[in-house]
């Protein structure tokens, strides 16, 4: 016998319901705090339902919401020890698509605890029970630089605004990131009045600041045109360099502790392929977690949102196009990897470049790149392989001949499945479609040869 246990979880407490297999419920909707009486109120409640029913299996589940189900899901994997149970996180929008298909329109906490527990019922496929939380610990850290990341650009561009009134010099010297030496300067001398009147043999003793260079610096300052010299001005752009440098010290000491952390061997075969370094292989294994999960390459792609997309409706297919469904930082990492591989990875580079000859935008080539990339790594990290480009090539030959089979076997499939009749002429179909038939009529004329012994060239490869 199985229960199905669901938690829809909200800011400080959580509404329960049970159910058995076949979705009635065995123990109404119930309400408990995220506190200590809260928690030990629902071990009562399971532990009395396992006294009653020795032999129960229960399924429970708890709806990711951005960290709130946290205390719950752990605490429910303490309960394991003494009652038999298994427990998961499921996806919120699963559960969504679950509970439109099944009509249901009112959303309640309680409704919404009703709808994970018939989500475990009827797709017990897409829920994964006792899974590893390793990585899910990895990535929370890993988000947080993201955030100092983004933080860092945001005050990087307060800073621009700030220099072009107060410091409109120094404006050439910034690249897309402020350099360290740029940043010191701002903080010692952050308008050009008190630039110009600096000495050279001081600002000479920052890092990476030659005599002459601030020499040339001072020089440019006393000729300035700044807007802003009050000492308003002053302390909002040495506080914004000071900002700046600190987020630059904590993203260091934090990638620096996930290094740390992340010892795994398939980091190391994820760095053979030329354009993956150490960051950006840890970043694709917090979000691949492991490969196991997809079961075949199509998955994986699906999953993250590089596959094609498209509609098709008779003759015509409509806004062919990457989906961009999915993790948006796994993208992100994709179009950095095939930035660096176009230009250091022969393969992909190879593959670029034909794309752009092809008429291709460049923006379009890179995602074709990135799709390229992404069942790379799913082969490597699946046969836990290092880039090998001969792979690649075997792979694509097999590829080939794996379509030009089922294009074969579709056509001569096609009145066994499709067609109750043989193709009419009279029939008012537009000219693709009368193109595709005649196609298929060519291609039966040219298997019947070919079982007959004959030696024709294919149709369909030519």
């Amino acid at each position: 016998m199985k229960y199905f246990i669901g938690g829809d979880v909200s800011k400080g407490y959580t509404d329960w319901v049970i159910l058995n297999e076949k979705k009635k419920i065995v123990h109404e909707n119930f309400q408990l705090d995220d506190t200590y009486d809260g928690h030990c109120k629902l071990f009562s409640v399971l532990e009395s339902i396992f006294k009653k029913y020795p032999s129960l299996e229960m399924y429970a589940a708890v709806e990711s919401t951005g960290g709130y189900e946290n205390n719950w899901y752990n605490t429910l994997k303490r309960f394991r020890s003494e009652l038999n149970l298994k427990i998961a996180r499921v996806n919120p929008t699963g559960v969504n698509f679950d509970r439109k298909a099944s009509l249901k329109r009112n959303v309640t906490d309680a409704i919404s605890a009703l709808h994970i527990a018939e989500y475990m019922i009827n797709h017990p496929e897409k829920v994964e029970y006792d899974k590893d939380e390793y990585w899910t610990n990895l990535r929370r850290h890993w988000n947080f630089v993201e955030m100092q990341k983004k933080q860092r650009v945001q005050t990087i561009n307060q800073l621009e605004t700030l220099l072009y009134s107060a410091h409109p010099t120094l404006m050439q010297y910034k690249d897309d990131h402020f350099p360290n030496w740029l940043l010191e300067l701002i903080i010692q001398c952050p308008t050009a009045e008190k630039l110009s009147k600096a000495k050279p043999e001081r600002l000479a003793k920052i890092p990476y600041l030659s005599k002459e260079k601030a020499f040339t610096l001072i020089e440019d300052a006393k000729k300035n045109i700044a807007s802003a010299t009050d000492k308003n001005a002053e302390e909002l752009v040495r506080q914004t360099a000071i900002q700046i440098k600190t987020f630059d010290q904590s993203i260091k000491c934090q990638m620096a502790l996930i290094k740390a952390e992340m010892i795994h061997p398939d980091i190391d075969i994820l760095k053979t392929f030329k354009g993956i370094n150490t960051v950006s292989a840890i970043g694709l294994m917090l979000e691949i977690g492991t490969i196991e999960r997809f079961a075949k390459v199509k998955s994986i792609c699906c999953f993250f949102g590089v596959h094609p997309k498209f509609k098709q409706s008779g003759d015509k297919i409509i806004g062919v196009k990457m989906s961009k469904q999915g993790s948006k930082n796994m993208r992100k990492i994709l179009f950095n990897i095939a930035i660096g591989a176009i230009n250091y990875n022969p393969l992909i580079k190879e593959l670029y470049e034909n794309k752009c000859s092809e008429g291709m935008s460049k923006l379009a080539a890179i995602g074709v790149c990135m799709h390229k990339i992404l069942r790379i790594i799913y082969g490597m990290l699946k046969h836990k392989q290092a880039f090998n480009p001969e792979f690649d090539k075997l792979n694509c030959e097999r590829s080939k001949e794996k379509v030009l089979e089922e294009k074969q076997q579709e056509f001569v499939n096609v009145e066994k499945n499709r067609r109750y009749q043989q193709f009419d002429t009279k029939a008012p179909v537009s000219k693709k479609q009368i193109k595709k038939r005649k196609e298929y009529e060519l291609s039966q004329c040219e298997l019947n040869a070919h079982n007959a012994g004959s030696k024709y060239p294919s149709l369909i490869s030519s």
